[in-house]
């Protein structure tokens, strides 16, 4: 069950953001290529489209030609008729799907289906969504100079073209994102069950270590005519044993505390006395301005955040730095001169078991800790660091409603 709870809790949140990045990467080039194979795939069928239409009107327009020659040939006034007849013959001779017009050598109408057009000196051209044809007729039979096909369909056959091209890759693109997804987490398993292997080592390790800490601790209350710095020595390290244990325990268990009111200075007051064999081991000198100031958080994670940001201060911290403590409207500021922390691995040491100095110490659970409560609990976390000039770190509480 411990297992179960810490897969949601913590592996989760990094399988996410490393799946998103994964997934975020990889739909974007699926869009990129997909978008490129569309738009290519589009325009060489409506390329082809176009010019199978081209061809279609200008061979139709051939055939009302040739009908028109074969009347002017056949007619026994040599080519000559009466407008009223040759405009029936001119109506009565459409055979095709297009609106035709017909235009002497002046480019006047001698008949048209077609409104408001003015012929040019094009073959074939898209004008307002519709296509037209000219062929031109030098012998002027029937008094009929050009011939002029109008398609009104080829827009919308297009049109449909687009709908159905687009519809294609919007399903392929959310099929690949899914193949994608599943892909992301296959990759993921193993890290996913290294974490779990590393996490069920430190559990198992931290219940082996509770009973020897308690021993210790119980031990030096009972400890009579030993030096005071040594006992002090004692203390301090089983103390810090203690805050190890604790912090590692946080990770593993995942229980949900109820909320209660504290009165977070009376917090931070006593945990500094709990961790001051550990400040005076290292001779630092620590400074509280504290005012009364009530936060909604249980006092197990209360307890936790202060401890861990304690412990940050004084293990960053070298002999005879100074620690910072202020609590001051809802803002609580922990602020240390210790050695300070980098600006470009800012970023990275809230994450977990990652550590901004390899030579002193600790698991990297601790500001990961942190960053955990804020989050639960809607507490601004916020960081300020100098590389060798110390480190704050700045939390804002949420107002609690009376």
């Amino acid at each position: 069950m411990r297992i179960l709870k810490e897969k949601v809790i913590v592996l989760t949140s990094y399988e996410r953001k490393s799946l998103f990045s994964f997934l975020a990467v990889y739909l974007i080039s699926v869009f990129i290529l997909l978008a490129i194979i569309g738009y290519l795939f589009f325009e060489n069928n409506r390329t082809s489209m176009q010019n199978a239409m081209k061809f279609e009107m200008m061979y139709q327009a051939r055939m009302l030609s040739s009908s028109i020659v074969m009347k002017a040939m056949t007619n026994d006034t040599k080519g000559v008729m009466d407008t009223t007849a040759r405009n029936q013959f001119l109506k009565n001779l459409k055979h095709c799907r297009f609106q035709v017009g017909y235009y002497d050598k002046h480019k006047r109408a001698v008949y048209t289906e077609i409104d408001d057009f003015e012929v040019v000196d094009k073959d074939f051209f898209i004008k307002d969504k519709s296509c037209y044809t000219v062929v031109e007729d030098k012998s002027n039979h029937l008094g009929v100079h050009y011939i002029v096909l109008k398609e009104n369909d080829l827009f919308q056959t297009v049109q449909q073209l687009r709908i159905k091209i687009i519809g294609y890759l919007v399903f392929s693109f959310i099929l690949m994102g899914v193949v994608g997804y599943f892909l992301g987490r296959l990759f993921l398993r193993p890290v996913r069950e290294q974490i779990e292997s590393l996490d069920n080592f430190i559990s198992d390790t931290t219940h082996e270590l509770n009973t020897p800490i308690s021993a210790i601790l119980m031990t030096i209350q009972s400890l009579k005519e030993v030096e005071p710095k040594k006992l002090k020595r004692l203390e301090a390290s089983a103390k810090r044993l203690s805050l190890m244990y604790s912090s590692l325990t946080y990770r593993l268990e995942g229980k949900v505390e109820p909320e209660e009111l504290l009165c977070f200075s009376d917090v931070v007051k006593e945990r500094v006395e709990f961790v001051k064999e550990l400040i005076d081991s290292k001779r630092l000198h620590i400074t509280l301005e504290l005012e009364p100031t009530d936060v909604l958080i249980p006092k197990t994670s209360a307890y936790r955040l202060i401890d861990n940001l304690l412990s940050n201060a004084i293990k960053y911290s070298d002999v005879g730095d100074s620690i910072f403590i202020t609590l001051k409207d809802n803002v609580l500021k922990v602020k240390d001169t210790g050695i300070g922390i980098d600006k470009k691995v800012q970023d990275d040491i809230f994450k977990r078991y990652h550590r901004a100095n390899e030579e002193r110490g600790g698991f990297g659970i601790g500001l990961n800790i942190v960053l955990s409560i804020c989050k639960q609990y809607k507490i601004k976390l916020d960081l300020e660091s100098k590389k060798g000039e110390g480190s704050t770190f700045i939390l804002t509480f949420p107002v609690v409603k009376k």
